[in-house]
C-alpha cells in the first residue's frame, strides 16, 4: 500500500503565502509545513513509498524532494496535474489512477491532522473497499464536506448540505484499497467530464449512484483542521505544535 498526497491546489485565499508555494507548502510550525505533517503521519504507519499530486506552483515541491524525503524517511513519487488552476481536484486524484492498484491511504495536502487518523483507517476491521475518515464529533457550517449514511454506509457527501442533516465532515483522508482502483478511476473520469469543476468526493458519490458501498469510521475527538484562509492557517499553528 502507498502513501497519496492531493496537493495540487492553488490556496488563493492563503496568499501572500501561496504567490509562490503551493498551499500544502504553506509553514504551520516553525518551518514545518502540512506537506511535512502528511508526511510524517504516513511514515508513522510505515508507507513510506508516498505519491504526491502536483500542479500549482509544482517547481516548489520539486525543488525540495530529496530534501522531504531524507527528513522524513520516504520515497516520493511526483504525479503531475496540468489542468490544476483550471478544473477541480476530480481530474487531480484522477491523475494517479495508475497507483490506485497498490492501494493507498490518502490525505488531502491541506489538512492538518495527527496520525491517530491514519491509525484509525488501517485498523478498521471490515472498512470495504473504500474507507473515509468522518469527524462526527464537530458542530457543522456550510464549507464543510457533509456526509450521511444510510445502513452505515455513504449515501451522500457533499458540501450543499444543511448542517443539521449531517452525520459528519469528511476530513480528507481516505484508504482506498487494490480492489476499488478501476472503479474509482472510472467515477472519478465520469465525474469531471460531467463538471470539471466538481470534487473527487463527487467521484465517491457517483460510485454511490452507481451502488457501492463506500464505509465511513468515526476519527473521534480529534484537533484538526482543513487550511483553507488565514483563520485556519492560525488554527493550523495552534494545533500542529502538540502532534
Amino acid at each position: 500500500m502507498l502513501g497519496m498526497v492531493l496537493a495540487a491546489g492553488a490556496g488563493r485565499r492563503l496568499r501572500p503565502y501561496t504567490d509562490t508555494l503551493p498551499k500544502a507548502l504553506v509553514p504551520v510550525d516553525g518551518e514545518t509545513t502540512i506537506l511535512d505533517i502528511a508526511l510524517r503521519n504516513l511514515a508513522q504507519v510505515d508507507l513510506r513509498e508516498v505519491v504526491v499530486i502536483v500542479g500549482y506552483q509544482a517547481q516548489a515541491v520539486h525543488e525540495r524532494k530529496a530534501d522531504l524525503e531524507r527528513r522524513h524517511g520516504v520515497t516520493l513519487t511526483l504525479v503531475h496535474n496540468d489542468k490544476a488552476e483550471e478544473w477541480n481536484n476530480a481530474y487531480s486524484l484522477w491523475c494517479a489512477r495508475d497507483y490506485f492498484g497498490q492501494g493507498a491511504l490518502l490525505v488531502n495536502g491541506d489538512t492538518v491532522h495527527p496520525v491517530s487518523v491514519e491509525q484509525t483507517l488501517l485498523s478498521a476491521d471490515d472498512g470495504g473497499d473504500i474507507l473515509l475518515a468522518v469527524d462526527d464529533v464537530k458542530s457543522l457550517g456550510d464549507e464543510e464536506m457533509k456526509v450521511t449514511l444510510e445502513d452505515g454506509s455513504l449515501k451522500r457527501i457533499t458540501k450543499l448540505m444543511e448542517p443539521a442533516e449531517a452525520y459528519g465532515e469528511y476530513i480528507g483522508a481516505t484508504l482506498i484499497r487494490p480492489a476499488a482502483a478501476e472503479r474509482l478511476a472510472d467515477a472519478l473520469k465520469t465525474t469531471f467530464e460531467r463538471d470539471p469543476q466538481l470534487y473527487y468526493e463527487d467521484g465517491y458519490q457517483e460510485m454511490v449512484a452507481r451502488g457501492e458501498k463506500i464505509a465511513v469510521a468515526p476519527i473521534g475527538q480529534v484537533d484538526w483542521v482543513e487550511v483553507d484562509n488565514h483563520d485556519d492557517l492560525a488554527k493550523a499553528r495552534e494545533i500542529a505544535c502538540r502532534y
